[in-house]
């Protein structure tokens, strides 16, 4: 790791070793050691395991799911529109309400608010008032356009259920999401609260799509995640690319307030990612693959803003290494984390056992505020990806 220090007040790094035998898990902790003031002392540093992190691949599967069975139906309602539809939003605008969607805060709109995104491919759909669905979800299609006018929202109806997805873009191209307010009403889920049920309830969940652009979205108490990105489920080998993410504001999730696991050309432009907790890693952001058929290229995390969650920003690689060598590119420039209660900055979990993950991981002028930890590189096979921190400032 190269350190360039502009302002720092206190530092530290912890490297394992090898033949300590230590597991960068995320319930099973592990000591890391914490530099500071002349003394030394010992501090829980939390990550992937395969019996959690990097195999949480509890992730959701629509095949095993009744929520993918109508998924897969309206997949096939809507084909015939999305084979006829322009390969961009015409700019004509539809309003959800013509397509039977009540948006009085009572009703459920899911089946109603399909129709209209089935209905509107090509065009942009204008979502108004108070929408409510059940926890099956929606799915988009290649060329949705949404627009959510001021103070429109979707919210979860009660439910008993760990794992949704409001939002499914999967294996589809040309999607805009404008403005979205997004609440997976956590407090209305019945499911037991169980810290380790994995927290599979996503926000926006983007699987295997491309050229996606969000702009301004806001997700509030999910189980899991605000924003999920990752490889398609039809092609496991298929990863999201070109996804442009710009303000996203996530507060009050249990898991993450988003999460990369797999992608390429994936950027997140000013978010904002607060007070996640509930369930491990509970960060606001994670970067973690699941298996070695992930891709991590051209990721940017720009100017991310992290308060009050177990960890700013973590990358995990613990499951990434494996028959085809991979090469990391990530940047994070200008991160400014306040009072995470773990670690503001985590990397770690990879021991290649012969295997090639080679690239880079930089963060850039960090400022580290009021967190228990400013930056921990734990359980790292330093033959793997350079880590840099550069310009960072840590104020206890």
């Amino acid at each position: 790791m190269s350190f360039s220090k502009k302002t720092v007040n206190s530092f530290f790094e912890h490297t394992a070793s090898q033949t300590e035998n230590r597991v960068f898990t995320r319930r099973k902790f592990v000591t890391a050691l914490v530099m500071g003031a002349g003394t030394a002392a010992l501090a829980a540093c939390g990550g992937g395991s395969t019996d959690d992190l990097a195999a949480t691949d509890k992730r959701w599967h629509r095949a095993s799911t009744a929520s993918g069975a109508s998924a897969a139906s309206s997949t096939s309602v809507a084909s015939s529109t999305q084979a006829a539809a322009s390969t961009s939003t015409s700019g004509t605008v539809v309003n959800a309400s013509s397509f039977g969607v009540k948006a009085d805060g009572v009703t459920n709109d899911r089946v109603a608010l399909q129709k209209a995104i089935d209905g509107s491919v090509g065009k942009i759909l204008l979502i108004s008032g108070k929408v409510r669905i059940d926890a099956a979800g929606l799915d988009l299609r290649s060329n949705s356009h949404l627009r959510f006018a001021s103070g429109a929202s979707i919210k979860l109806l009660a439910h008993n259920t760990a794992s949704y997805q409001m939002l499914r873009v999967f294996d589809v191209d040309n999607v805009q999401i404008e403005n979205a307010t997004l609440d997976g009403s956590k407090e209305l889920n019945s499911a037991t609260n169980d810290p380790n049920d994995g927290g599979q309830g996503m926000g926006i969940s983007i699987a295997g799509g491309t050229n996606v652009t969000i702009t301004s979205p806001t997700t509030i108490n999910c189980w899991g995640d605000g924003i999920y990105i990752g490889n398609s489920y039809r092609t496991v080998t298929k990863a999201s690319n070109a996804v442009m993410i710009t303000k996203h504001v996530a507060t009050g999730c249990r898991r993450q307030g988003a999460t990369i696991t797999s992608g390429s050309n994936i950027t997140f432009d000013s978010p904002t990612w607060s007070t996640i907790g509930g369930t491990m890693p509970s960060a606001g952001l994670d970067i973690e693959p699941n298996n070695n058929n992930a891709v991590l290229q051209n990721i940017k995390i720009i100017s991310p803003t992290t308060n009050s969650c177990h960890y700013g920003i973590l990358v995990y690689l613990g499951a990434f290494p494996g028959p085809v060598a991979k090469v990391v590119s990530i940047d994070i420039t200008n991160h400014h984390d306040n009072a995470s209660n773990h670690v503001a900055y985590a990397v770690g979990g990879l021991q290649l056992n012969g295997r090639s993950v080679t690239g880079h991981i930089s963060s850039d002028n960090p400022v580290y505020t009021h967190s228990a930890l400013g930056f921990s590189k734990t359980d790292w096979d330093n033959a793997g990806p350079s880590v840099e921190v550069t310009n960072m400032t840590y104020t206890r």
